[in-house]
């Protein structure tokens, strides 16, 4: 299940959602995040989902993507849901039993946190997957620019932010390769108790720190063999431009607020 996980992996392509600057794409996804807390009924969580699947369809990537990318992080949504459900009061009460009740309020509002979680999900798949990790440093360098003014590391922090997630599925890769190697020597992952799983999840944990740390060892040594000393006077070979479709892709934003405001309880 952990090769199947999306985040941090790029597909190309050439769709409207590719060939938009990756500044436009972070805004608007980190904008998303932020103004989906405003749907608070069906109305708005309608049209929060047609939304999103209106940017997966322009970017040309198949919906079965997405929803493979949801499911290894499907039962940390479920578990969440499922606390929201027991330990949500209001309305009509279909089952109380001490401090656990099952009312309305908590089923509906546990609905409402499920298609949160996974329109979110969604959201920033589609932004890894349809821009380059080298264009979202630049991208993050350039928006964090204003704080250079005050000393603060800028390329670094861009630096470390696009070598982390660019990390993620390698390191999905090489669990994935770790607990394949464990089932051939008769380990079983997902069978009996919590504390049988947590032993059998063990064995991976020292193989794949060490893994991640000599890959961490190559990559500085790479960068030192190929002379790197940080962003003074590097010039970019990818220069941004910004483009009318940028902004209108952002007034798409805008135009997403005004609808949740009005449609808002």
């Amino acid at each position: 299940m952990l090769d199947k996980l999306l985040f941090g992996r790029y597909i190309q392509g050439n769709s409207l959602i590719h060939r938009l600057d990756p500044r436009a794409k972070l805004i608007g996804a980190f904008y998303f995040i932020l103004v989906i807390f405003l749907a608070n009924n069906w109305q708005t969580y309608l049209i929060m989902t047609l939304f999103t699947f209106l940017c997966v369809i322009l970017s040309d990537i198949k919906l079965t993507v997405f929803l493979n990318g949801v499911k290894p992080l499907i039962w940390l949504i479920l578990f969440t849901v499922l606390l929201q459900i027991l330990f949500t009061r209001g309305g009509e009460t279909y089952l109380e039993l001490g401090p656990i009740s099952i009312t309305s309020f908590g089923v509906i509002n546990g609905a409402f946190i499920f298609m949160r979680f996974v329109l979110i999900i969604f959201i920033s798949t589609l932004l890894t997957l349809t821009t380059m990790p080298l264009s979202l440093t630049d991208a993050i360098e350039k928006l964090l620019g204003p704080l250079k003014r005050f000393k603060v590391p800028v390329h670094e922090i861009a630096l470390m932010l696009s070598i982390a997630l660019r990390f993620v599925p390698t390191l999905m890769d090489e669990a994935s390769k770790i607990m394949n190697a464990q089932r051939a020597r008769g380990v079983e992952f997902g069978e009996g108790n919590i504390v049988k799983q947590m032993k059998a999840v063990t064995p991976i944990l020292v193989p794949l720190f060490v893994s991640s740390f000599n890959r961490a060892d190559e990559l500085a040594n790479a960068m030192e063999a190929r002379g790197y000393q940080g962003g003074e006077g590097r010039t970019k070979y990818r220069v941004l431009d910004w483009q009318l479709r940028d902004t209108l892709s952002l007034l798409a934003f805008v135009a997403l607020t005004g609808l949740l405001l009005f449609f808002r309880s």
